[in-house]
């Protein structure tokens, strides 16, 4: 009930009003029946903006942090995210991606929407980067069609570490459902899965323009700050 609450009453509304998107594509997503929409991820935003403008209550598979922050800002931030639709998956240690897999099923066996960013993570410096295998894996199980999504000017009003988003026009474009019934019974084969995944994340970068990376977000990220030179702090005075 909140969901929709939020989504046509309180957030919504608010969300078009400042950002009037511009929305491509949308009678590309099925009005009923499970599937998978799968999107680029540059801003924190994303996670209101697509909803917001999607008819179908749509589910999220979103970082375990977002739900354990202490005090009570960190419960009510929980409360707002289940609230939103979010299930929070915990992207540490070798189980992962089997845990965010069978939340995603889960979902999609309620034959409801599904969203995920194949990415893993948010781009830290707008370009889109390598897919994660999850996708695929879920969009074989359980036999549904995938549609790409791109987000376009979110990064530039709200990069990683921005607050406040700026108040600009951004764009949300929805592509054809891509349809992976000729690999039934493949979701254990790794060049299968690779194949699947290489082929959503071509679909997101035609819609959204982006400078593809062919490796995986989380390492670009992590050789970026381990080559970064140490921060310097003044010397205090005596």
């Amino acid at each position: 009930m909140f969901y929709y609450v939020l989504k046509y009453v309180v957030l919504g509304p608010v969300l078009r009003l400042l950002f009037r998107p511009r929305i491509e594509g949308l009678e590309g997503i099925p009005e009923e029946g499970a599937a998978i929409v799968a999107g680029n991820h540059l801003s924190f935003s994303d996670h209101f903006l697509m909803p917001a403008i999607i008819k179908r209550r749509i589910t999220f598979l979103a970082k375990a942090e977002y739900f354990t922050g202490p005090g009570i800002k960190g419960r009510l931030t929980a409360a707002f995210f289940r609230s939103a639709g979010q299930i929070p998956v915990d992207r540490s240690g070798k189980d992962a991606g089997r845990a965010a897999i069978r939340e995603g099923l889960g979902v999609l066996d309620k034959g409801e929407l599904l969203g995920i960013y194949p990415e893993g993570t948010r781009s830290h410096d707008g370009r889109l980067y390598k897919g994660k295998v999850g996708v695929a894996v879920m969009a074989i199980t359980a036999q549904v069609p995938v549609i790409p999504c791109a987000m376009v000017g979110t990064f530039e009003i709200q990069p990683p570490g921005q607050v406040v988003p700026k108040i600009k026009r951004v764009a949300i474009r929805f592509g054809e459902p891509l349809d992976f019934s000729r690999y039934a019974g493949m979701e254990n084969q790794k060049a299968a899965i690779r194949a699947v995944t290489d082929e959503i994340m071509y679909a997101i970068l035609e819609l959204s323009g982006q400078e593809y990376v062919d490796e995986y977000a989380a390492k670009v990220k992590a050789a970026e700050q381990d080559a970064a030179p140490p921060r310097k702090f003044p010397k205090l005075r005596r």
